[in-house]
């Protein structure tokens, strides 16, 4: 089936806000997630232990839960969208190394997920408007974290 140019153009304004998604979760810069997240948005991110809520709460949550991190990177592949005038659907494949100061000591692990999402055209671009993680594995978690 051939897509048409605005088919091929949406898909790939959706794919660049999953990755600047995962920039800003990697920067920690959380507020410019105003911009990715649609103002009625719902977020779950329960698979590995963190919030379930609207776009303010989750915004919270992250600023509190991200600066234990030392170092993350959200790497996104298997990128599946589809669109059907201004509402889309995706799943997304996240392989997630991150890094943990634990003591004197720092421990890296690994998490493999699924983003499940909906998306709106809005005037300012295509955002998430809902979002829920699908745990798919872990490697050398912290044994507090019990993934």
């Amino acid at each position: 089936m051939a897509l048409s140019v605005q088919e091929m153009s949406d898909r790939f304004e959706i794919q660049d806000m999953l990755y600047r998604y995962a920039d800003i979760i990697d920067r920690k810069a959380v507020d410019e997630l105003n911009d990715i997240f649609t103002p009625d948005a719902h977020i779950d991110y329960s698979a590995f232990g963190g919030s379930v809520g609207d776009r303010s709460s989750t915004l919270e949550f992250l600023k509190q839960a991200l600066p234990a991190f030392s170092a993350s990177q959200h790497l996104n592949a298997n990128v599946q969208i589809t669109v059907d005038g201004d509402e889309g659907s995706g799943r997304v494949m996240c392989f997630n190394p991150m890094e943990m100061p634990l003591g004197e000591e720092k421990q890296v692990f690994m998490l493999g997920l699924w983003y499940v999402d909906t998306y709106r055209r809005t005037p300012a671009g295509w955002c998430i408007s809902s979002r829920k993680e699908e745990k798919s594995w872990v490697f050398n978690v912290p044994d507090f974290m019990s993934l």
